[in-house]
């Protein structure tokens, strides 16, 4: 919130892409965003966390592939979340442009952008 406000956005002026993930979909993530003023009323009709259609996804990847690379788990949210923070810092604009290159921009399918 504090970096829209810093960039002189409101929440109503965002979009959010989210995919039908139940973490998107749940009463919980609804709420948060009626909460904060987001208008936010509706998911797309897509795969959950598919790569081809978010290209987030495959930043969340390599992420995911750094922490697991760790000789122990985590001992704890607090822990976990510095070794998030030490990770994602280390990514760069060449590790963002490999990420996209990755993604597959094919044609939209039908199954999620319906009548084209």
């Amino acid at each position: 919130m504090d970096s829209l406000e810093y960039y002189g956005y409101h929440p109503q002026d965002i979009y959010f892409q989210q995919d039908n993930d139940p973490k998107h979909t749940s009463k919980l993530a609804k709420q948060w965003f009626k909460d904060n003023n987001f208008k936010c009323d509706h998911t797309f009709n897509w795969p959950s966390q598919s790569p081809d259609l978010n290209p987030i996804e495959h930043i969340w990847h390599h992420l995911k592939l750094k922490l697991s690379a760790y000789d122990t788990r985590a001992k704890g949210v607090h822990e976990l979340w510095n070794r998030v923070e030490k990770e994602w810092s280390t990514f760069t604009a060449k590790d963002s442009v490999i990420a996209l290159q990755n993604a597959c921009f094919c044609e939209p399918l039908p199954f999620v952008v319906p009548n084209i």
